[in-house]
Parts: structure tokens; sequence; C-alpha cells
């Protein structure tokens, strides 16, 4: 992208963020209109929005997507428009988080964004900024809880892209199945929804497929690679003492498909179709690689730009059912082209949420081209090792 289209996009957005948040009654721009701009005009600020401190709190912001992708989506969307960003890291801790929700309220938060370590030990949390009549918005892990909004990705489809992938990659065979932290919805529930979608559930009752270590799969806590290279490590040795060879391993998590590919590779195993999600630059380089049969791509910074743009919104008083994020703010290949509404939720325990929910987009060696054009990664950094000879098409 050149140097004046990337500002032609920056304006762009920060003018239609700032149209969307001002709760005046004229219709936001069109993208047509807003690029038109002299890209020397400053980004449009609103009374309402530079009245909006916007509080993060991270469960552990030492996964490397956090970083890279979701908080300069949600700072700069917020800051563009005039808002303040403020965040604090629990570092996986629930009792931390408890403490720098406290912080971030002290600190003039007007609306908070929750990456909940746990979705129960969050609640005490969510009860303070209730009584402070601050807004919160679970972001890409859900809350039970009614006055929450939830922006996430489609988590359930998540799943079924995966096990879609590796099904029809190794239709019958031996599966190991590796999941996240049990405390986490999206590891418990919406993604093992998501493969039994794709038909894992009746491969399993049909003898098709046969599962390798506990039938309901192999929980990792925190959703760490160190402790999902040693739980498949447990599982390959197991596996190797009864004769049994490993054909394919559903992996909820890029984090955790690290660790299997570090167990694989210290046990000299070879590498089984395996799958992952989030599009981390070091499992991308492990599809092109061989290493990871498919990685479900989540652009978390079309996410970001969404969780900041509802921030704003919900400062300036809109009332979450009736949110609305315009044409043009988000890449249409993660949401309509016609913009996102708040849809109703069911949760799994019957709680209902307003949500904004984005698209997933399962990406294998023949597709990572996605990837580079999406700025998710370099094609230097995906093509890391690549030998020319299978090379896959991004790489050559």
């Amino acid at each position: 992208m050149t140097t004046v289209r990337r500002m032609s996009v920056l304006l762009s957005v920060a003018a239609i963020v700032a149209a969307a948040c001002s709760g005046s009654a004229t219709p936001a721009p069109t993208q047509a209109t807003v690029t038109q701009a002299p890209v020397t005009q400053a980004p449009v600020v609103t009374p309402a929005a530079k009245a909006c401190t916007v509080g993060v709190s991270w469960n552990n912001f030492q996964q490397p997507r956090w970083a890279a992708h979701d908080k300069p989506g949600i700072q700069k969307t917020v800051e563009a428009a005039g808002g303040k960003y403020i965040d604090a890291d629990a570092n996986l801790s629930n009792e931390q988080q408890l403490t720098d929700v406290d912080t971030l309220i002290s600190k003039g938060a007007n609306v908070l964004i929750l990456l909940a370590q746990d979705n129960k030990a969050i609640l005490p949390a969510l009860k303070k900024a209730s009584d402070a009549g601050i807004p919160v918005i679970a972001y890409d892990r859900l809350i039970e809880d009614p006055s929450v909004l939830y922006i996430t990705f489609d988590n359930v489809l998540v799943g079924k892209a995966q096990a879609d992938a590796i099904i029809k990659k190794v239709p019958k065979g031996n599966y190991v199945l590796i999941k996240g932290d049990p405390g986490d919805p999206n590891a418990s529930t919406f993604l093992p929804q998501g493969w039994d979608q794709a038909g894992l559930k009746d491969k399993i009752a049909s003898g098709d497929i046969k599962i390798i270590g506990p039938a309901a799969g192999t929980f990792t806590d925190a959703w760490k690679t160190e402790n999902a290279q040693a739980n498949m490590e447990t599982i390959i040795d197991k596996a190797n003492s009864s004769g049994q060879k490993i054909d394919a391993i559903l992996d909820e998590n890029d984090s955790t498909a690290l660790g299997v590919v570090a167990a694989l590779t210290a046990k000299n195993y070879g590498f089984p179709p395996l799958s992952g999600q989030d599009g981390d630059p070091a499992n991308l380089n492990n599809v092109a690689l061989g290493k990871q049969y498919v990685d479900v791509f989540k652009n978390a910074n079309e996410l970001g730009k969404a969780a900041g743009a509802a921030a704003l919104a919900l400062c300036a008083g809109t009332k979450m059912a009736s949110l609305s994020l315009p044409s043009g703010l988000i890449d249409p290949t993660v949401a309509p082209a016609a913009g996102l509404a708040a849809k109703a939720f069911v949760t799994p325990g019957g709680t209902t949420v307003s949500s904004f929910i984005l698209q997933p987009t399962p990406l294998t060696a023949d597709t990572l081209q996605v990837a580079i054009d999406a700025g998710q990664i370099t094609k230097a950094d995906l093509c890391k090792g690549v030998v020319a000879a299978s090379a896959p098409a991004a790489c050559k």
C-alpha cells in the first residue's frame, strides 16, 4: 500500500468512527466521500470522543497476538477520534485482573474492554463497573452477563473450519484432540461445537475416527505453549507404547499448536495434519513449512477496530442493542460490506447479550497469500526456512 493511500485510509477510519459516535442524526459519510479529503487533513475529533477514556484489561499480554494486532486496532481507533486509551495486564491472574479493573475505573475509564482470564472470576469486576455506570465490552471471550457487549469472531465457525480441513485431509484414522484453557468458553464449548458441526462426533460414532488420549480431548491450562508441549509428549509416549499411530491432530489455538509442533519435533515423530487459529506469524510459517496444515486466520486488527469504535459509541450514550458500525470501517472479508449492527447472542448459559460477530478465514499452504495481503505477516517471515522445491505459491 502506498504512503498516500495508507494515510487516506487512516483518515477515512477516523472520520467514520467520529461520525458513528457523535450521536448526531446526520448519516455517516460514505467511504468514497471520506477518502476524497486531502491527506493533510487532521482526524475529525468530536466532543464525545474527546471526553472518552477507554480502559482495557488484558488477561495475558504476553500472547503475541494482543500486542501485535488487537491493541493497535483498539488504540488507534480510539485515539484517532480524540479519545484516550489506558490498559493493564493481569498476566494470567484472576486476582490481578480484578485489581486492574479497579485501577482502570479509578483512572477515569468511561467504558471497559475486558479480555477475561476466567468468565466467572471476572463477575465481581463487572458488578463494580455496573455500579459505576460504566459499560463493558467482553472482548473475544464471553462473559455470561446480559449487560455486556460481546465482540469476537464466530468461534463455532472457527472450530468448524479447523475440523473441515483436517477431516477432509484425514477422513479416517487416529486423532488427538488438544483444547485450550478449561475456563474459556471458546475452548470448552464453541470450538468443540464447530468440530462436531464438521462431522467429528459422527465420525467417532461410526468408528472412522478414533481418539488417542482422553476421549473429550486434553485441556491446556492458560493456553500455554509449554503446557501443550508437555501434554502432547505424554500422548505421543502412550501412543508409541500401545503401538498406535497418530494420523491427525485437532488443536484449538496457535499457541498450543506451537507446543504440539515442539513435542512432535522433540519426539522425532513427523508432522501429522494439525490445526490452529489466530494466524500468528510463527504458525503461518509452520504452515508454509508443512508442520501445521491449517491455521484459521482471525483478522485481529479488524476486531480491535470494531471494539474501539463500539467503545466510543458507548461513551456517546448509544445503547448496546442499537449499536451499529458503519460501512467502510471494518474489512468486508470479516464483516458485511454494509456495516455491522449489534445482534442478540444466546450464550451457553441461556443469557442473551448484544454482540458483534466477525468472520474467520481458514488458511492452508495454498492460500497463505491472504495473510500477506492482509498485513498479518511479511513474505520474508512467512517463507523463512522454506525449501524452494516444496515452497507454497506465496513463497515463490
